[in-house]
């Protein structure tokens, strides 16, 4: 049976044409075919040659694995694309951190043979179900990997939203806005808004203020089988938007309602080697480890 490799990329990156060819020569050359999207692929310059088939649908049936070249951001493209299907997810870091993506572009030769032989592991990541919605009526639902953000729309109001945690209402803030963030996402916007770090094996739901004016403003690491509620005072004049992903938006009305949840569909996530994390955070964020004197072995989990 024919092995198929969807391709996910960022074809206006000009590193991005020689990685894409040069991995669509590898895998090819290993009986592996390249599918993806017609466009993305006339874009790579691959689309043509032997062993790469375009498709015009949102969605392609078929894939063991996808590849996906770029940054965070194509990488969270990426997962909009296979979280349903359940197809693992392989990122080659073409951004400025990569915190999502697996592997490096000068390294694409180690890659192809891991991908050839099948060796990855996959982990499973959580995802936050989020819903939109006026006096118990639905206005928009969709979902996050990373985070879900109330945001003001504009610069000169502020928002005065209610946070209630399982039922029960928690605090009142003027702010600019509240991320909802999984562990995955601890190290995106909600660590850009003064959230911690996560370790993407606890199971977690961050809760991080956006500028509040209040004496309780302080981020929340909650249960991930919480459900948190975000209510838009009647009274504030400011413009509201609801933000997944920074991807994918909705223009909150006053008085709207926002819930978000853990999902029961997880992204999956290709890994190639058994690296911990924080392997992975001292090298995305250039972290000084002078003076360690440690073993250089893990020590044993108790």
């Amino acid at each position: 049976m024919t092995r198929h490799v969807l391709l996910v990329g960022h074809p206006r990156r000009s590193e991005a044409l020689d990685v894409a060819a040069e991995l669509v020569h590898g895998l090819t050359a290993n009986g592996i075919e390249v599918i993806g999207q017609t466009e993305e692929l006339t874009a790579f310059g691959v689309l043509g040659e032997e062993g790469v088939t375009g498709y015009d649908s949102p969605q392609p049936d078929g894939a063991e694995l996808a590849v996906v070249l770029g940054g965070d951001g194509t990488i969270l493209r990426g997962a909009e694309l296979v979280r349903e299907s359940g197809v693992p997810l392989l990122g080659i870091n073409l951004g400025h951190v990569g915190f999502l993506a697996e592997a490096e572009p000068d390294d694409i030769h180690h890659t192809v043979r891991k991908i050839a032989g099948r060796d990855w592991r996959v982990e499973e990541r959580e995802t936050l179900e989020v819903e939109a919605s006026v006096d118990g009526r639905s206005l928009w639902t969709n979902w996050a990997l990373n985070e879900a953000s109330v945001e003001k729309a504009a610069r000169e109001r502020m928002l005065e939203v209610t946070v209630e945690i399982d039922g029960r209402p928690l605090s009142t803030w003027g702010c600019d806005g509240v991320v909802m963030a999984t562990p995955t996402g601890s190290t995106a916007y909600a660590f850009s808004a003064g959230g911690p770090i996560v370790w993407p094996g606890v199971e977690a739901i961050l809760l991080v203020p956006i500028s509040a004016h209040a004496l309780f403003a302080r981020p929340l690491v909650l249960s991930h089988d919480v459900h948190i509620a975000v209510d838009l005072h009647d009274t504030t004049d400011a413009e509201a938007v609801l933000w997944c992903d920074g991807r994918r938006s909705f223009d909150l009305p006053k008085g709207a309602r926002i819930e978000v949840r853990r999902s029961a569909h997880p992204v999956r996530l290709a890994r190639l080697t058994d690296a911990p994390f924080t392997d992975r955070l001292v090298a995305k964020f250039d972290l000084s480890v002078s003076g360690w004197r440690g073993t250089g072995r893990a020590a044993p989990r108790a």
